[in-house]
């Protein structure tokens, strides 16, 4: 496992907001029902992702059909702007927050705060480690990593060296994908992963780690990516012998990953259903801004999607 450490000057700056809105806070919220016009503010990790584009686009559809005010803000994939965004929300009176963590851990300081001022918080496709939310919306990113080991281990007839691209560190979809991948891919002895390397589920630095791995793994035969992006990074390094020589097995099932499932470059990736975990983050968001008391993790099912049935996700 990867620890990111959160910068002390982040955790100062929230400790002391921390004494400050413990005052005259009841620590949490009552009454029933569902509020309309209720405000939300919904701070995503990247919109330079598509995944999580879908995600707000949902979110915001959600909302609209709810009557819900929802302000939505990109963080940049930077833990210390998210923070401040959190805490910006935290101080205009939100009735509830949805976070989608850059980092698991850097994220807890301000969530605390939020949670001291009697603000519910949703985290969205990631959790957040070390505070309390009222509910955790995402995909079961252990199982699916164990899915992506299976299908790569079909792809390769039970034997190969296989490289693995791993997410953004500190985030629990990256951590929890990778755990599922090494418990799934124990089962196949002839399978050796010869390599893993963050490329921080972006394209561009899925394609540069995959080039410089190539250099020392020249003879891999299998690579897992923990997102599509990465994938479609991995395939441009891999050129004519991605989906031939060399299997990708992906994770999200972005339209750019369902076409090059389609083309034949890309073998398959674990399917989320990145506008139905928005929707479903903001119905949370607005019965706990209610007072409804939530389930701790709403669970969204992941599928492998192939050349066999990926019409069947481009329909959906």
């Amino acid at each position: 496992m990867i620890i990111m450490r959160t910068p002390a000057i982040v955790v100062a700056g929230v400790a002391l907001a921390l004494g400050l809105a413990g005052c005259g806070s009841d620590g949490g919220s009552s009454g029933g029902g569902e509020q309309a016009g209720v405000k939300i503010g919904m701070s995503v990790s990247t919109l330079n992702n598509p995944f999580f584009v879908q995600l707000r686009d949902g979110a915001q559809a959600q909302a609209a059909k709810l009557g819900a005010a929802l302000t939505v803000t990109d963080a940049q994939n930077d833990a210390s702007q998210q923070v401040n965004q959190v805490q910006n929300f935290t101080s205009q009176g939100m009735k509830a927050i949805i976070i989608n963590p850059v980092d698991s851990n850097a994220a807890a300081p301000a969530v605390t705060l939020a949670d001291r001022a009697g603000i519910p918080v949703i985290a969205a496709d990631r959790g957040v480690t070390g505070a309390q939310v009222a509910q955790t919306v995402a995909s079961d990113n252990v199982t699916g990593g164990k899915l992506a080991a299976e299908e790569l281990a079909v792809q390769l007839g039970d034997k190969g060296q296989v490289i693995v691209l791993q997410g953004t560190p500190g985030t629990s979809a990256s951590r929890d994908r990778g755990q599922g991948f090494e418990q799934g891919i124990k089962a196949f002895p002839g399978i050796k992963v010869v390599a893993r390397q963050p490329a921080d589920f972006d394209r561009t630095k899925g394609l540069d780690v995959m080039t410089n791995l190539l250099q020392s793994h020249p003879d891999v035969t299998g690579v897992f990516a923990e997102n599509d992006e990465m994938a479609l990074g991995a395939i441009k390094a891999l050129g004519n012998r991605a989906g031939q020589q060399v299997k990708v097995v992906g994770f999200d099932g972005t339209p750019d990953g369902l076409t090059a499932i389609q083309n034949g470059t890309l073998a398959a990736s674990i399917a989320q259903q990145p506008r139905l975990l928005g929707q479903q983050a903001v119905d949370a968001a607005v019965k706990a801004a209610g007072g409804a008391t939530l389930e701790k993790t709403m669970a969204v099912p992941v599928k492998v999607a192939t050349k066999e049935n990926v019409a069947e996700f481009l329909t959906s």
